[in-house]
């Protein structure tokens, strides 16, 4: 198969610069013009990506090749991409910034050379001038086999500022400078202890966008951009979505989907291939129904910020109940994160607050803000037992990213998952499973193991079979 689709990576000289607000406003105006654009995010993260999905009106893709291996990330980027006029990835962190310290692994590096993609650098100008093109230089010299087309500078302070950069780095790494934004007196989205808020939570209004439409126009050569972006090269032997064993019946078994301002945090590939397997995704809020949706078979309560939400989760009694008594029944029910703190005794706030949850893990789970506090990182996961997703034995790659603790540890007898860190330094026993219930800390990709997908369906439609 092959690709032959214009596409640039946005990444940045480091977190913070201004890549998810470039990627963000180029986005937006190519769909306002017309252009179908396909999202991507590079490495794990849920919230920018939120971002860029309602930028474009599609799901924003993670690629991440911790996460899943590096054809199938190429499968799914040409998959996402079959309808679209262009991609735009936005990368994370610096340009080079990945999972180790000597190599590219996991960087924004890594995924354009991979997928065989121009590169554009998002630097913040603020108080410099020529300096900006020796960070650039820098840049370009440290891969020199890597695309780097061009630079959007951010935080520009005028027109004489602009003219300056531009001539630095033309005359210094032979690079234009495709975009010259003025510095915001205010942030386009407000922050939380872990990034942006989620656009679930937190979007632009259409005269805020519109504004921020406006100066993007008037400050980025957007046919210079697209003209780079149609030097991509095709891409050759993409392969095509993988397959998986067909699903035993034709009939869909519908699977009730946390999703609200408490709970969004999900990887559009896992969706596509638990509806490969058979699922009919049907979304409910846990802060806003009453009941779950009818006939469901199977429950995935995915991460999110539920300790933002406690107070409504918790007032909503009706559904708690409900949700406890059919997941206490034998209704399959998978949660990653969020979903686990919302399966817990009681959630502790930061501020001292206590507030009841389902009680299906007896465990009450306790929101600290101390940095100490944060478990972060690509994490090793070998199931410690058979779960609704995993064989026994089975070794999968997840990601943590969480400020809250359990008061207590998984017993031996009940733990998910050996968790290790990349480099073995860090290991512990972590996750519940016990039957039909399947909850931890760690955040999956079914990417990097389908088989998930189809013992989740599966165990819906024994469960469904059973109650007929």
């Amino acid at each position: 198969m092959s690709l032959d689709l214009p596409r640039l990576l946005i990444a940045g000289t480091a977190s913070g610069v201004g890549k998810t607000l470039m990627s963000y406003l180029l986005i937006a105006e190519l769909r306002a013009r017309g252009w179908r654009v396909q999202p991507f995010k590079v490495g794990p993260d849920y919230l920018d990506a939120s971002h860029l999905a309602r930028a474009a009106g599609r799901p924003c893709y993670n690629l991440d090749t911790w996460l899943m291996p590096s054809e199938r990330l190429q499968t799914i980027f040409a998959a996402a991409c079959r309808d679209a006029d262009l991609a735009i990835i936005e990368g994370m962190m610096g340009l080079y910034d990945g999972r180790e310290a000597q190599s590219d692994a996991g960087s924004a590096a890594e995924i354009a050379q991979l997928l065989q993609t121009p590169v554009i650098l998002v630097l913040d100008a603020w108080a410099q001038a020529r300096s900006a093109a020796a960070v650039v230089l820098g840049f370009q010299r440290f891969a020199p086999q890597l695309p780097l087309v061009g630079v959007m500078a951010n935080r520009v302070a005028g027109a004489g500022h602009a003219r300056l950069l531009s001539e630095a780095l033309a005359s210094t790494c032979g690079l234009p400078l495709l975009a010259a934004f003025p510095a915001l007196t205010e942030a386009p989205w407000p922050e939380r202890h872990l990034g942006l808020l989620p656009a679930t939570e937190q979007t632009l209004s259409s005269t805020r966008l519109d504004s921020l439409l406006t100066l993007f126009r008037q400050s980025c050569a957007l046919d210079q951009i697209l003209t780079l972006a149609r030097q991509a090269p095709p891409l050759v032997a993409c392969a095509s979505r993988a397959e998986s064993p067909a699903p035993a019946s034709d009939e869909r078994v519908r699977l009730a989907l946390a999703y609200d301002e408490a709970f969004s945090f999900y990887y559009p590939d896992t969706l596509d291939l638990l509806r490969q397997a058979g699922a009919e995704l049907v979304p409910f809020s846990p802060l806003h129904d009453r009941q779950l949706p009818a006939d469901c078979a199977g429950l995935y309560l995915g991460g999110g910020f539920p300790e933002e939400y406690a107070a409504q989760l918790a007032a909503n009694e009706e559904l708690r109940r409900a949700l406890a008594e059919l997941v206490a029944g034998g209704l399959p029910c998978y949660a990653e994160c969020g979903g686990l703190m919302y399966l817990c005794r009681h959630l502790y706030t930061a501020s001292g607050k206590t507030y009841p949850m389902l009680g299906l893990i007896k465990r009450d789970c306790i929101m600290e803000s101390a940095s100490a506090a944060l478990q972060i990182g690509y994490r090793l996961a070998q199931a410690q037992r058979e779960s609704l997703l995993l064989p026994h034995g089975a070794q999968v790659r997840g990601h943590e990213f969480h400020y809250s603790r359990l008061d207590m540890g998984p017993a031996p007898a009940e733990a998910a998952y050996l968790l290790s860190s990349p480099d073995g330094q860090y290991q512990q026993l972590e996750g519940f499973a016990r039957g039909n219930l399947l909850a931890s800390y760690l955040h999956l990709s079914f990417s990097g193991f389908p088989e998930a997908a189809w013992r989740f369906v599966a165990a819906a439609r024994r469960w469904r079979q059973s109650r007929l």
